[in-house]
């Protein structure tokens, strides 16, 4: 059996209970408009026979009430012991069983009996007449409730199929609009993949549904745009990353090709073929730093970036990574300046720590002109630690500094020689803030130079200190 669609089977079961509740409703309606019919009626003969009681006991000895013909209303006088003492024409002419009503002395009671002429509703009233019991018996027929009842409920028989299909339609039209957000996400869902399967497909764009209403369907389709444009954004990101990676391993494993192949065509001197080993050993130490930084940052999507938490005093970490950069700075006639406040403790990683500052500080020499200053500055404020690394260069353009800690992302060209890079500094940089917990932000004014600020929380005040002690500068 073919499984019927969800809309199917919403509307089926809306239009189910909806149904069931309609024709609970019709019943009771009907009930309570044919007892209050009834009660109407038992009023009418209620008044009528206390008036024609009345009568007959404030004038015993005239009983002209029984000579009347009246064609809707029967009269009959009894007494205690069933003897009939008076009755009207048409009782006569058709007589009423009321031997099976039980009436109890002083009290009225309503009985319907089936007549020559359709159905009866009759009151017994006991009253004494002349100081014995009697019993009063007035009848009216129930031939105009009963057509009312009839015709009320043919309009109910006729009402339900056109409310049931009423309510079908407008199910139908709800659950189908309620669902819309569904199918679009479906439609959509099927177009990504299409995209996503097809190598060919160029460019990728997020699909957008729209959900008019701020139901839990309309947040499901508001989640889901978020999530298609964050799968199109990471799936861009992963071409333009494979892009780049291969246009970064291109350019080493080119220059190593063709240093191999001159190295083979032909015997040369000793210094020919050292020169030519200083070479392809340069571009291993290129082709290697890339597979680090690559590694690192593989590691840091996948929340695996293994973080050695623990107190370490930050402004030693910067003294280090300051001494390690200094040689480098010499050979294009900078100066580093220091201005650390001491005694900064921060919980993390001092090998991944030093790493961050020496992006900022390679990159602050890298780009720095020659005869420039690098300051380089420590404070600590509102619990938090805060770092900065400000040179004196080029500067940043503001189109690129939205993108300078993206991977392979550089202001400058990849081939002008010494800013020649990997350009996944500042992506490792910001990974290793990340993990520590802080932030990381950059300031430029093209011409003026780059100010790097990092931000790490302090540790508590309960954690243990690091010992203190006077780390050698590493050699160059």
């Amino acid at each position: 059996m073919k499984p019927r669609s969800l809309r199917f089977r919403m509307m089926a079961l809306f239009c189910l209970v909806v149904g069931g509740l309609l024709l609970g409703c019709y019943a009771i309606i009907y009930s309570i408009f044919a007892r209050e019919l009834r009660a109407q009626l038992d009023r009418r003969l209620d008044e009528a026979a206390t008036r024609i009681v009345k009568d007959l006991a404030y004038n015993t000895s005239d009983q002209d009430v029984f000579a009347l013909d009246l064609p809707d209303e029967y009269l009959k006088l009894e007494d205690a012991s069933g003897r009939t003492l008076n009755t009207s024409r048409n009782w006569r002419e058709h007589p009423l069983n009321i031997a099976a009503l039980d009436v109890s002395p002083g009290k009225r009671a309503f009985q319907t009996v089936q007549g020559p002429r359709g159905t009866m509703r009759m009151e017994l009233v006991p009253f004494r007449l002349a100081s014995r019991p009697v019993v009063f018996a007035f009848a009216g027929p129930t031939r105009e409730v009963d057509t009312v009842l009839a015709r009320f409920r043919i309009i109910l028989i006729l009402l339900f199929p056109v409310s049931f299909v009423l309510v079908g339609v407008i199910s139908a039209w709800y659950v189908g609009r309620s669902l819309s957000p569904i199918a679009g996400l479906t439609n959509e869902a099927s177009r990504l993949t299409q995209l996503i399967s097809q190598p060919g497909s160029a460019e990728l764009k997020a699909p957008r549904i729209v959900a008019g209403s701020q139901d839990e369907l309309g947040q499901l389709a508001s989640t889901f745009n978020e999530l298609f444009q964050r799968v199109v954004s990471v799936l861009q990101q992963l071409r333009q990353f494979v892009s780049d990676a291969s246009h970064e391993l291109r350019t080493p494993l080119s220059v190593l090709q063709g240093e191999t192949e001159l190295l083979l065509q032909e015997r040369k001197q000793p210094e020919e073929y050292e020169q030519a080993l200083r070479v392809i050993h340069g571009e291993l130490r290129q082709l290697t730093r890339i597979v680090e930084a690559l590694f690192t940052l593989s590691m840091a999507d996948a929340g695996q970036l293994r973080v050695m938490s623990a107190p370490v005093y930050l402004n030693e970490v910067l003294e280090e990574a300051c001494a390690i950069a200094v040689p480098l700075a010499r050979t294009k006639g900078i100066t580093v300046e220091q201005d650390l406040h001491s005694g900064i403790v921060v919980n993390g990683d001092e090998a991944l720590l030093r790493e961050l500052f020496l992006v900022f500080l390679e990159n602050a020499v890298k780009y720095s002109s020659a005869h420039t200053c690098i300051r380089v500055r420590l404070r600590e404020s509102d619990g938090s630690a805060t770092a900065q690394v400000a040179d004196q260069g080029a500067g940043i353009s503001p189109e690129h500094l939205p993108h300078i800690f993206e991977r392979f992302y550089r202001a400058t060209g990849p081939d002008d020689g010494d800013t020649r890079g990997s350009g996944l500094g500042l992506a490792i940089a910001q990974a290793i803030v990340t993990a520590h917990g802080g932030t990381v932000g950059c300031q430029s004014v093209p011409g003026r130079g780059s100010t790097f600020t990092v931000t790490f929380p302090l540790a508590q005040a309960g954690a243990a200190k690091p010992a203190s002690s006077e780390l050698p500068v590493p050699a160059k």
